[in-house]
Formats: structure tokens, sequence, C-alpha cells
């Protein structure tokens, strides 16, 4: 990450610490979910010492065996890559977004947008935006061109958001999982108080998974901040043409 991300990482954080403290009850309604939206715990720069570890929001991912130790060996080659001074290629580097649901992930802030016919999430990394067209049929997954957010149909079920996404694109993953052209991402979005989000995310893929996989992001409602523009230009990262590995230009 460059240095001026890694400042502007770090005010976020700043901002997210110092939010008021959550109501006791939900302001309900459609429009409480619009606003600006983070991660509830600070970043390890932020902790102080004693301070607990922020939970960890999304566990193993329930591959069957076949697929299972490749992606464990994935991992660690990552995870030695990075160890050696030497991170891997990722598509971060290429300037390839994330899509969806790992977008979801509250690491920069997000935008909610509710309008009573659609609703636009947007991540301030890259700019990425999902749009969740309400009432509307999904289509059959035949017809869902693969794309890096995905084809996102929700509804109103009380005071819950609740989403239908189909159509990732195949190197789209969350967490470097593999998955199949009909897999399905379900979300169930609801407001634990009118500052406290959360977003239940099943991921349901019998060709890759053994069980459904079902894990939780949680966010605070910054207050004053505005969304920034993120743009991937004039990356000096690149492939070592001879090892693969992550570089840098420092000339350009």
């Amino acid at each position: 990450m460059v240095p001026n991300l890694v400042l502007r990482t770090l005010a976020l954080a700043a901002l997210a610490a110092a939010a008021l403290p959550a109501s006791a009850a939900p302001s309900l309604g459609p429009g409480a979910f619009a606003g600006i939206w983070q991660s509830p715990w600070p970043p390890d720069q932020l902790r102080r010492p004693g301070d607990p570890a922020p939970p960890v929001e999304v566990g193993p991912p329930p591959l069957k065996p076949q697929y299972l130790q490749a992606w464990r060996d994935a991992q660690k080659a990552a995870a030695d890559a990075v160890a050696r001074g030497a991170p891997p290629v990722t598509d971060n580097v290429r300037c390839i977004p994330g899509g969806f649901p790992g977008m979801m992930s509250p690491v920069f802030p997000l935008e909610v947008l509710v309008t009573p016919k659609q609703i636009n999430i947007t991540n301030e990394a890259n700019a990425q935006t999902r749009r969740i067209y309400m009432n509307e049929k999904q289509i059959a997954v035949d017809d869902a061109e693969p794309v890096f957010f995905g084809h996102s149909v929700g509804r109103w079920v009380g005071d819950m958001l609740v989403v239908d996404t189909i159509g990732m694109k195949p190197n789209v993953r969350m967490r470097g999982v593999p998955h199949s052209p009909n897999m399905q991402v379900d979300e169930k979005i609801r407001l634990t108080s009118s500052d406290a989000m959360e977003d239940q995310i099943t991921i349901t893929d019998p060709e890759y998974l053994t069980e459904p996989w079902t894990f939780t992001f949680h966010y605070r409602r910054m207050l004053g901040y505005k969304l920034g523009e993120f743009v991937c230009e004039n990356n000096r990262e690149f492939a070592d043409p001879k090892t693969g590995g992550q570089r840098l230009d420092l000339g350009r």
C-alpha cells in the first residue's frame, strides 16, 4: 500500500474509533441504512497494548476435500512469500477490483445510498459499487453475465434488507476460495442500533462447498465523513518476469 493510502487508512480508523456510542435502539426504516459505514474495530496500529483483538469475522471455508488442501497450500505460500518480503502479485497489484462479496469487508469505508427502487453500496477502495435492484425477480443463472459485483436483487422483510446475488466472475474469490457459475450469495443486512449495522453473508455452492459458508461483517456509522476518490492509476507495482513476485518500479 502506498504511503498516502496508509495515512488515509489510519485517519479513517481514528474517525471510526472516535464515533459516538451506539444508541440503545435502532432507528427503523430503510432511510436509516443510508450513510457511511466502517469497521467498529481499529487496525493493529491504533490498538493500545492490552486492548482485545477484534473477533474473527470470516471463518475457514467448508471446501470439499479435493479442493481444501490446494486452498490451504495457496494460503500458506502467500503468507510465506509475505514473510520473505516478496509478496505475491494479486489482483490488487494489477488494479483489478476485489468484487463481491469481498468488497463488503469494512477495511475501507462503505457508502450506502437508498432509494425505493435501488440501493447502491460503494466501497471507497477502487470506488467499487454494487447495485441492488429492489423487488425484482432474479434472472436465471444461465442469463447472468459474470461480473465483478454480481447481479443483486433485494427486498425488505420488516426492517431487514434481504439480498440475493448471482453471477460473479470466476476470478472474483472470497479469501481465494474457488466457486462455480452456480454460486449464490444471500445477505441479511440489518441495523443492530441506529449507529451499528451487520451483514450476514451466506455462500451456497454445492460444487465446491460441503455446506453453506456463513459469516458476518459488522459496521459502525461514521459521522462527518465523505467518501474520497480512490483510483488505481500510475501503478508502479508489477510482476517480476523472472520470479513472478511483486516488484516496485521506483523509476516510474
